[in-house]
This record gives C-alpha cells, structure tokens and sequence, in this order.
C-alpha cells in the first residue's frame, strides 16, 4: 500500500505547548511516516522534522498588559500566517494551547474549509467559560489531556477526545532522585529546593527576585539547604543579574533548561503557577505555588476565575493539597516559611506523594497514539 502524503500546520506558542506538540508529532509520523508539518514551534517540534516560519519566543508572552504591548507583533505575525495557510492550504491545522492566538486562526481556517482541531482544552472549568463558544465555532476536535474535559465539552456541543497527559509518560513513577543529584553536582545527603520562577521573561521579571530572597530566608533557617534554579538561555543573563542583587550568587546553581532534572533532585519546591506544576506533581514533590503578575493583569483575572485554585495539581485534586501564594500574598517570608514547612513534615510529604501517584496514573495513556486516532477521524470526516 503506499503511503498518504499528509501536509499539516501547527502552532504552540510557549515551552510548555512545545513539548506537547513535540509527543503530537511522534504520533502523526508513526502513522504518517512522510507528513510535512509547518507552522510555529520549538526545539522539541524542530527535532521531529518541523518547519518553523517564525521563532516561538516571539509569542510566549502571558498577561493582558503584557499582551498588549506586544500586540501590534502578534497580530502580525497571525495575519500573515493565516495569508500563507489560506493560500499554502494544509490538511488540518492544530493550535497547540496558546488559546488567545489560536482560535480566531483556527476559525478563520476552519470557515474557509481546511480541518482544525485543538490540543488542550482551554481552562473553561476554571476561568473564561466564554471560551467555550469560541472553541466550538474554532475546531473540528479538541484533544483533551484531563479526563473529565470531554463530558464538559460534550454539554456545548463540542467533539473531544480524553488523549491522556503526554507529560505523564516522560516522567517516571518513580523518579530516579540520587542519579539526578549525581548528574547535577549536588550533595548527596543535603537537602535540596528547586526554584522555579517561570519561562517567560515577564515571569522572571515580577518573580525571580522575590525566590531570591526567599532562598536567603531559608538558607538563614537551614544553612545545609542547597538551591537549584533552571533556566532557559535566552533569559540567562537576567536571572543571573537578578541573583547577583539578592547576595545569592554562588548559593544558587542555575542549570540550563533542565527542569525535569531539578524537579527529580530536589526535596521540595519554590515555583510559579502554570505547567510546571503539574510536572512538580508528577515528580512526587512537595511544592509552594506563588505567582506575581501586573496589577491590570491580576484583576482582570481575578474577576474571571471560577475556581478557588489556580495551581493544576490542587484543581485536579480538588482541594488545597498544597499552598497557594499570589500577589500580595507571594513575600518572601511567606514563601521562604511555606517551603520550609514541608522539609520539616515527611509525613505530610508521604501523604502527597500518595496522592500525586494516583493522578500519575490517572493521566497516562498512550498520548501519541489516541492523539493519531483521534486526528485521522477528523481526516476522515
């Protein structure tokens, strides 16, 4: 039999919606061998084969401010994706999260006939449920990576398929944490907190600091504790410069990328509200949430929230398994004495670990797989 030639278009707009495009196309190309994806992505998508027409960096920008001092870019960079994707014509198009971007492009798609579909079920459950008339004029199919997504999304009309949480099959059960201290350098016996202030450089701008000075907080409390932060490349010298400012410097080893890495070696964690949650979950590790964004910003989410939480894991839990501290709550004390509660509680850590490997196992599933099922029925109408 020979093999259908397939041309899809796809766009993930930050490090996180890379990596789940990057195990999307592990699917696509096991069943299409020969496909041609294009579109907008990252390291994780270009080392499957992908073509990108434009750096991903330039749309991983998260805020309503922040948004729009960079919209006159943004919109630019859509309204000649669209020109290239209407006249180019790719099978199907998949937006990848980064929903504010890609669902008016998948309608504008989808309206002149070209499939869509979108991977990862916009927070509708949480924050936005406007959204949810959008996504049905805007996709053909929505992936879903939490179980109870679909039935949601079945009550406004819309066709989804639960695919599992690609993140869930990279990360061990259990997570090998003396081999990732050995890869990183650090005491053995020590215990060790990871700082996670965010991927983005606005994250880094309204949270880094404020983990600093947390991290002096602790290490006055436990001057044993050794401190790991990773960091992405391009936002290196900003994080280095916010580190010399704390009296930190040489106190935090600041690792290359490699979160997953910090999250396997360490006890427990300091990290910004988003993806990188639901990763610390699934590495079993006790975590402190804490977000700062600008003032504009926060009200306008506030106003829009419909959940207590706003950390992953306590959403899908249902309850605060771990705190939360945002805004005016997210001081340096309060996040120096919160991480320090949990190095002193191993009960209370075994507990939430319990806890975090049932969710574990509630979220693996053949992602790759169900995802490449679900595409080629909406190939096939």
């Amino acid at each position: 039999m020979s093999e259908v030639q397939r041309q899809f278009a796809l766009v993930a707009g930050e490090p996180s919606g890379d990596l789940l495009a990057g195990l999307l196309l592990d699917g696509l190309l096991s069943r299409w061998p020969a496909m041609k994806a294009v579109g907008i992505g990252g390291p994780q998508m270009l080392a499957r084969g992908f073509e990108s027409w434009w750096p991903q960096e330039k749309l991983a920008v998260r805020g309503y401010v922040e948004v729009l001092r960079h919209y006159a870019e943004i919109a630019g960079i859509r309204r000649r994706l669209r020109a290239r994707l209407l006249l180019d014509r790719p099978e199907l198009f998949i937006g990848v999260d980064a929903p504010d971007f890609n669902l008016d492009l998948e309608a504008a798609l989808r309206a002149s006939g070209t499939k869509t579909a979108h991977f990862v079920c916009p927070s509708i459950w949480a924050w936005r449920p406007e959204r949810a008339e959008k996504l049905r004029t805007a996709a053909d199919h929505v992936l879903c990576i939490f179980p109870f997504e679909p039935a949601l999304l079945a009550e406004h009309g819309i066709a989804a398929s639960y695919v599992g949480h690609p993140i869930a099959n990279v990360i061990p059960m259990t997570p090998d944490q003396a081999g990732a201290r050995a890869a990183l350098g650090l005491d053995a016996e020590a215990p060790v907190v990871a700082l996670l202030p965010g991927s983005r450089r606005s994250e880094i701008r309204y949270l880094a600091a404020g983990f600093f000075e947390a991290a002096t907080l602790m290490l006055r409390e436990r001057p044993e504790l050794q401190f790991i932060a990773p960091v992405l490349p391009g936002l290196r010298d900003e994080v280095e410069q916010l580190l010399q400012a704390s009296g930190m410097a040489g106190r935090v080893k600041l690792l290359d990328g490699r979160s997953h890495a910090a999250l396997a070696a360490c006890d427990a964690t300091l990290i910004a509200s988003g993806t990188a949650t639901l990763e610390a979950a699934l590495f079993k590790r006790p975590m402190v949430i804490a977000y700062n964004m600008n003032k504009l910003s926060w009200a306008l989410m506030r106003r829009k929230q419909l959940q207590p939480w706003v950390g992953l894991p306590n959403i899908l839990c249902g309850e605060f398994v771990v705190p939360e501290l945002l805004q005016e709550a997210a001081t340096p004390q309060a996040m120096a004495d919160a991480t320090l509660a949990w190095l002193a509680s191993p009960d209370k850590v075994h507990a939430l670990q319990q806890r975090f490997c049932t969710l574990h196992v509630e979220l693996q599933r053949d992602t790759p797989t169900l995802c490449a099922d679900a595409i080629q029925k909406v190939l096939e109408g």
